[in-house]
């Protein structure tokens, strides 16, 4: 089994002669869709749409293939120039191609008789929901001029700031008993087993932030007025109206998920207040002791042992899950140590038109590393079952995203359980409900914050103190009295990047729906077993190209109504008591 992943099917290198041809091809890709959209004009309706729709194919499944390989070959090579500079060229020939690019986007837009079309050919009736995405899309364009300096001016105005925000975040150099470190060095250590070195952390990192609030707060405001001016031109009624469009889901979808999380946070709570009570805190969890260890999971795998722990696990749901599984470990898919050059985390990567993925990890022989490995092996059977798709139907929400992936670390956490002694237990379920409730309780916290800024910053320039104020005001209202209000965190808004998008707005409550949904589809699979896999597999096929309530719909669910989403919470919550009763909590 290798340890580092092949590219080959994609291309040997930067100096195989196929990539240099397709390089050059793709600098010729401006003129292609310029001729193509002018033949286009003088067809009629349906080879018009069909002659635009290949073209477009021709564009993505070119740029993708090239982008895929100079990115993940960057990805484990990080210092080598030729490969950032391949990457800035293509970045380079790319641009030039949004232009055109937009023009046939709206000239699709500008179908009226989609219905007839689809009737009379295949091609257009493969990409029907993707062309009524688009139609829509389109009733919130400006015009041409308009977008085009919308796209210059973004570069020096909301990126801009998201940058700097960045830039301040990750440059400047904090004070650390008698060293400097940077704030993600800081951080980091909120996973130590010191409890000492946990705390005095923390005191350092909400102390650093004083160095550059005043910075972080101009961009932050500055970002939310852009998205809701530009927003009001565009028609979105709200920035959330504009968040949830773009997630294809409802206003009573969110709201049924956000009403069961606020009627199930009472309940939630006593995770926190039981881990509290296990490193003898009495008034609540400290902030900097919410990534604290409880019990112990001491046993190590090698990447061999971590395959055959997952395949047998697997097994046991899909032979299908299980033979990628194998796929993946035996031909090269997946990267596993760290080294010089290499990104840190993991990601998933869909290597389009081949029926691949790639996966970066950064194994350490720990389980967490194996639930990692099940997390992004659950993407690549997520891209797995999309494969026969349209080249252009591949795109799904960011809320639906985590679907695969979270239901994959749900199973393997109950298989893991099973075999465990009760301080394994212990640390698989802290580990478990620590992530679970981030994606509950504090992403909960960052939604009423971020609804509130957007509320507030119209009327008034919010300063620190201010954003300050409105992010402890929403942790009391969400952790309530679990944690100790002496040692809350009043600078997760300059923390957390995800505030920072002047084209992304509210990137929080996908977390808690990718998690809840997972966990909701997992009790139907208890319920169901066998029948509930292929509904599931015809499920994620079919996300690319329907709502998230058709999704839903596809398990026989209502995800406008709150029951769904109790069914969720309500495993969640089985963990909590579990952990309560096996820390003697009560």
């Amino acid at each position: 089994m290798n340890k580092e992943w092949s590219l080959d099917v994609l291309y040997k290198g930067l100096d195989d002669p196929k990539y240099k041809e397709d390089v050059k091809k793709f600098e010729g890709m401006a003129d292609f869709l310029k001729n193509e959209y002018e033949n286009a004009l003088k067809l009629d309706d349906v080879n018009k749409v069909k002659t635009l729709l290949l073209a477009e194919e021709e564009y993505v499944g070119l740029a993708y293939k090239l982008f895929a390989f100079t990115m993940l070959y960057l990805a484990t090579n990080g210092d080598d120039g030729d490969a950032m500079a391949s990457r800035d060229k293509l970045s380079r020939i790319d641009s030039g191609c949004t232009g055109i690019d937009t023009v046939i986007r709206k000239e699709l837009g500008r179908i009226t008789n989609l219905t007839a079309l689809c009737e009379k050919d295949s091609l257009i009736n493969e990409y029907r929901f993707l062309l009524e995405e688009n139609i829509e899309k389109c009733k919130h364009m400006l015009s041409d001029a308009e977008e085009e300096m919308i796209s210059v001016m973004n570069s020096y105005a909301g990126n801009a700031w998201g940058n700097f925000r960045d830039y301040m975040t990750s440059n400047v150099k904090l004070d650390y008993e008698d060293k400097e470190l940077t704030l993600t060095e800081l951080r980091n250590l909120a996973y130590s087993s010191d409890s000492k070195v946990r705390k005095a952390a923390y005191e350092a990192e909400i102390a650093g932030y004083k160095k550059f609030e005043e910075a972080v707060a101009f961009s932050l405001n500055n970002i939310k007025n852009q998205v809701i001016e530009i927003g009001k031109r565009r028609g979105y009624e709200s920035p959330l109206s504009e968040a949830l469009f773009k997630s294809r889901m409802k206003k009573e979808t969110l709201d049924a998920m956000m009403n069961a999380i606020k009627e199930y946070i009472p309940k939630l709570r006593d995770f926190y207040k039981a881990k509290a009570k296990a490193l003898g805190h009495k008034n609540g969890l400290p902030w900097y002791d919410l990534y604290a260890p409880t019990g112990s999971f001491d046993r190590e795998f090698t990447t061999e042992e971590c395959r055959d722990y997952l395949i047998k696990c697997f097994s046991a749901f899909s032979p299908d899950m299980a033979d990628l599984m194998k796929e993946a470990f035996d031909d090269s898919w997946i990267d596993f140590f760290p080294k010089k050059g290499k990104l840190g985390g993991a990601f998933d990567y869909e290597l389009l038109g081949f029926g691949q993925s790639r996966v970066l990890t950064n194994f350490d022989g720990k389980f967490g590393s194996v639930d990692t490995l099940a997390h992004e092996l659950g993407h690549a059977f997520h891209d797995r079952q999309i494969k026969d798709q349209r080249i252009l139907n591949h795109d799904y929400t960011m809320p639906i995203a985590e679907t695969a992936s979270t239901f994959n670390e749900t199973f393997l956490g109950h298989y893991a359980m099973n075999e465990a002694d009760d301080n394994a237990k212990i640390s698989l379920l802290d580990s478990s409900l620590t992530e679970s409730l981030q994606c509950i309780i504090d992403i909960t916290s960052r939604y009423i914050f971020e609804t509130n800024v957007f509320e507030k910053c119209q009327d008034k320039f919010l300063m620190p103190d201010d954003l300050n104020e409105i992010m402890i005001n929403a942790q009391k209202e969400t952790y309530g009295d679990a944690l100790d209000p002496k040692y809350m965190h009043r600078y997760m808004w300059a923390c957390k990047s995800h505030y920072y998008s002047s084209d992304l707005s509210f990137y929080n409550f996908p977390y808690a729906f990718g998690l809840l949904f997972s966990q909701g589809l997992y009790a139907l699979y208890l319920k169901e077993g066998d029948e509930f896999v292929k509904k599931y597999e015809k499920m994620l096929h079919d996300t690319v190209s329907c709502s998230i309530e058709d999704c839903g719909k596809a398990m026989g669910v209502d995800l406008t109504k709150p029951d769904f989403w109790r069914n969720s919470l309500e495993i969640v919550a089985k963990d909590v008591e579990e952990y309560c009763k096996l820390t003697n909590f009560r």
